[in-house]
């Protein structure tokens, strides 16, 4: 009943903050699976699963000379990696604990926190993931060699910040419209399996083709990305600006769409649906 007050400086609040950002980040982490190493080996297995059925496809199809010149590998790992980085953020964030959840009678928890530990545990377990097969492949098969580590590894992260936007989205409608965030993502992430172009190149592809890929800013990430890995590839058909302004857009129609939702929720709509 009686507690004395005690006044916080604005450091110890925002270390505060981070603290428990780590510590959902962690729950986060093993919600999914409580032993660390067998997530990690099971999306790394999910990885292989992706790169496995692409190599046979393009060998079936005879187009493997037809990518680009430099290590195939590479190439499919450089697609699959940011899509899957991509679309796994946005699902995490999607599933983030929301402003009806139960947990949220915890204080200081809140759904920023919630949101920011979802999109960092799936940023942690793709780096992760890609750190481990690049060097079992670089010590197994052959040595990595990337033209620009810092560009790529920039697009990976835009690649992680756009998934993030997008999900801020559907999590803002998801108390509104459950159904529809469900569809919506799905859909969204069925679609990325075709027009985040991760199967060829922007440069390949005819004036009318592009049209149809180029409105997708995980697009233009991809082929940047390899424009960064390979030394022989310049994309001249994709910018990284587009991505990086839709993605802001998104995050700050995502950040409003999410406080207008957190302001007018209502616990009884977890127990209602």
């Amino acid at each position: 009943m009686f507690e004395a007050r005690r006044t916080r400086s604005g450091t110890r609040t925002a270390l505060g903050l981070l603290e428990l950002i780590y510590h959902t980040t962690v729950r986060d982490i093993r919600k999914s699976h409580r032993n660390a190493l067998a997530g990690l080996a099971m999306n790394i297995v999910q990885t292989l699963t992706f790169v496995l059925a692409f190599y046979l496809m393009f060998t079936l199809l005879g187009a493997r000379g037809a990518a680009l010149r430099g290590d195939f590998m590479l190439y499919l790992l450089s697609g699959i990696f940011l899509f899957l980085t991509h679309t796994k953020t946005m699902g995490a964030v999607v599933r983030a604990e929301g402003p009806a959840s139960s947990i949220m009678q915890h204080l200081p928890l809140n759904t920023a926190i919630t949101i920011t530990a979802a999109a960092l545990s799936a940023l942690y377990i793709q780096v992760l993931s890609l750190a481990v097969v690049l060097f079992f492949y670089h010590v197994l098969v052959t040595p990595v060699v990337i033209d620009d580590w810092a560009g790529a590894a920039g697009m990976l992260l835009l690649a992680w910040f756009s998934g993030l936007a997008i999900g801020l989205i559907f999590t803002a409608i998801k108390p509104w419209a459950p159904e529809v965030t469900q569809i919506g993502s799905s859909v969204w992430g069925r679609a990325n399996m075709i027009f985040s172009g991760k199967m060829f190149v922007a440069n390949s592809l005819p004036v009318s083709m592009l049209v149809l890929f180029s409105w997708n800013p995980l697009f233009h990430i991809i082929d940047q990305c390899r424009g960064f890995v390979f030394l022989n590839y310049n994309p001249h058909n994709t910018s990284i600006g587009y991505p990086v302004y839709v993605t802001l857009g998104l995050f700050m129609v995502g950040l409003m769409g999410e406080f207008y939702t957190r302001r007018h929720a209502s616990r009884s709509w977890g127990a209602a649906r």
